[in-house]
């Protein structure tokens, strides 16, 4: 008989994630699949009270986003930096309807980046959403996560703002390339 070990417990900034989207009443989460979101994505299958909307590209999950509020919900979108420049057209139907919005978008092109693809837009990520009217706020160190994460919900569903959430690399850790 094999034994298979426990799955490693998530990193609490994950969970401090998960606890803020619950506590502000976040109903939906629009995302394209990425190992830095795994544990909000793994959870949020799991729990009645949130909708997981898979999307194939980014920049849909703007619209899912948007008609979440349109219908009465309060919905993020979760991506990587690289899909960030997916959705720069989409980026002014929110500012043109004035609708609140929420992105958390894990880095990559920083820390230990072994992708050369991943490094321009990591490098331009802030820039092009600040561009799009989009205020930034950034997390690098787990204790910032909750906290800030929290700030963006509140600017986001209590002010109408349109907010974006940058979490650094290092939360994240390297990521490696291998081979079969």
């Amino acid at each position: 008989m094999t034994v298979t070990p426990p799955a490693p417990a998530p990193p609490t900034w994950q969970q401090d994630i998960l606890v803020a989207l619950k506590k502000r009443d976040v109903r939906q989460i629009a995302y394209v699949p990425d190992a830095g979101h795994s544990y909000v994505i793994r959870e949020a299958q799991l729990d009645p009270d949130i909708h997981d909307v898979v999307l194939t590209t980014e920049e849909e999950g703007v619209g899912v986003v948007s008609g979440a509020w349109l219908g009465g919900q309060r919905a993020v979108l979760l991506m990587q930096s690289s899909g960030v420049g997916n959705c720069v057209n989409m980026f002014s139907l929110l500012e043109a309807c004035r609708f609140p919005f929420l992105t958390l978008v894990t880095m990559r092109g920083e820390y230990a980046e072994f992708n050369p693809w991943q490094g321009h837009m990591g490098r331009t990520t802030r820039q092009a959403l600040e561009l799009m009217g989009i205020n930034v706020l950034r997390a690098d160190s787990p204790d910032e996560v909750g906290e800030t994460v929290e700030a963006a919900l509140d600017s986001a569903f209590g002010a109408g703002e349109r907010v974006a959430v940058l979490l650094g690399q290092k939360l994240i850790g390297r990521k490696k390339w291998e081979r079969d």
